[in-house]
């Protein structure tokens, strides 16, 4: 189904739920192009309807039974389909205190996946929708509705604190789950503070991997000891050449043995960080390489920056020099942040190109385009 209706696609999972012949692809509307219609096409989906048709229904021949495709996003590269199953993709099963779920992802996303299924199976997990054209409101349609639980991304809680800190931190809410992105100290610290009486987590997962661990502790990464152990039905941890590396009962139907993340760790007093994707996230200036997210930390910790966005620049002579687009939350200029980096990083990683934006960029994913 290619559809930017929420309930359309929540349809589509109860129909699909009900059969076992079939097989299910939802895509929201604004991901799909020509380039997307010939490569499924190549992959044997059929589409059926026209392109003026609001929702298509997606097939294959022959379907293999209740399998369920999951679209990556694309941050690195063009998106990629991921067979699931509806089992599969239930990764909570147990009883649950009642919750009025946000559901603000993507329809057809692994993270939307995860809500669905979660609502399918335990009872009174209940999921009010939002669609993209109401996010920026969310706040005051979260409080008509009495939401009490809310999974985004740590990109959309920074643009919504932002954005309308009143609204926000005015919700009564019991749950806040993050995920999708690295997942930073200050942020957490952040929602504990402002709702205090709430659970704060956050939890590593990819449409490859499937769920792989929840951290609830309030603290940025996971417990070295988590690497390397095992437990039976549980995922599995490893790090090599510093990537991520999950095995997992919940990943991808055709993966075999331990999956390359393609994400960064760190181990930093006894945790393990998550700090980007490995693609994006190494700067070579004129031989010198530095993490990207490693500058990003020193900005974000000056007291004015809410966020930053760290990218190498094509220079001559050194080939790239780093540049930085931020959000301020009090008045400060690019020479006090550029004093600020000198005394914390080498020459090379020091911003010479700072940025100033007036809010946090979110993309339909509610990722950020770090």
């Amino acid at each position: 189904m290619i559809t930017h209706d929420q309930l359309d696609a929540l349809a589509a999972v109860w129909e699909h739920h009900q059969r076992s012949d079939t097989e299910l692809l939802i895509i929201s509307a604004s991901r799909y192009d020509d380039q997307l219609a010939g490569e499924l096409e190549t992959a044997g989906f059929t589409l059926l309807g026209t392109p003026d048709v609001r929702a298509r229904t997606l097939e294959t021949t022959p379907a293999k039974p209740k399998r369920v495709w999951v679209s990556t996003s694309g941050s690195s590269g063009r998106p990629k389909r991921v067979a699931h199953t509806l089992q599969g993709l239930t990764t909570v099963s147990t009883p649950q205190a009642p919750r009025r779920w946000l559901l603000p992802f993507t329809p057809g996303t692994y993270a939307w996946w995860q809500l669905v299924t979660l609502s399918l199976n335990v009872p009174g997990q209940d999921l009010v929708t939002v669609e993209a054209d109401r996010l920026g409101d969310w706040p005051t349609l979260a409080a008509a509705e009495e939401v009490t639980a809310v999974s985004a991304t740590p990109t959309f809680w920074r643009h919504s604190l932002l954005r309308d800190r009143a609204a926000v931190t005015a919700l009564r809410l019991e749950q806040i789950t993050l995920g999708g992105e690295p997942v930073d100290q200050r942020l957490l610290t952040e929602l504990t503070t402002a709702y205090p009486e709430a659970r704060v987590s956050w939890i590593y997962a990819s449409t490859e991997t499937g769920a792989a661990f929840a951290v609830h502790d309030g603290k940025a990464g996971f417990p070295v000891s988590w690497l390397e152990s095992h437990t039976p039905e549980r995922p599995q941890l490893r790090v090599e050449d510093d990537e991520l590396l999950v095995r997992s009962p919940y990943q991808g139907v055709e993966l075999q043995g331990f999956v390359r993340t393609g994400d960064r760790a760190e181990i930093r007093e006894g945790r393990v960080h998550i700090t980007g994707r490995i693609s994006h996230d190494q700067l070579n200036v004129g031989g010198s390489k530095i993490a990207a997210s490693t500058v990003r930390e020193v900005l974000t910790a000056h007291p004015s920056v809410a966020w930053a966005q760290v990218r190498a620049r094509r220079a001559p002579l050194v080939g790239e020099l780093v540049a930085a687009e931020v959000v301020a939350t009090t008045e400060v200029d690019s020479a006090e942040l550029t004093s600020w980096c000198s005394s914390r990083l080498p020459d090379y990683a020091i911003p010479r190109l700072i940025t100033f934006r007036k809010e946090v960029t979110l993309k339909a994913s509610l990722k950020s385009d770090l």
